[in-house]
């Protein structure tokens, strides 16, 4: 996975954190989760603000399903 793999990377994130609402995630803390998932091969350089938006709502995509956007 690198920063490119949104979708990977946010079913990832529900996986490990699945009861935190990801909007409450600031990029600064959401930046190290990915950094420290199973499998990711990204740089801490590579990422911006763009990337992570992305990243936090394919993560948001998944909590959303699971408990309906509460």
């Amino acid at each position: 996975m690198t920063w490119y793999d949104a979708r990977e990377i946010g079913e990832a994130l529900f996986d490990q954190f699945d009861t935190i609402n990801p909007l409450t995630v600031r990029f600064t803390d959401l930046h190290k989760h990915v950094l420290n998932l199973e499998g990711f091969t990204g740089t801490p350089t590579d990422s911006n603000e763009k990337l992570l938006e992305a990243i936090q709502m394919a993560w948001y995509e998944e909590w959303k399903d699971e408990y309906g956007g509460k």
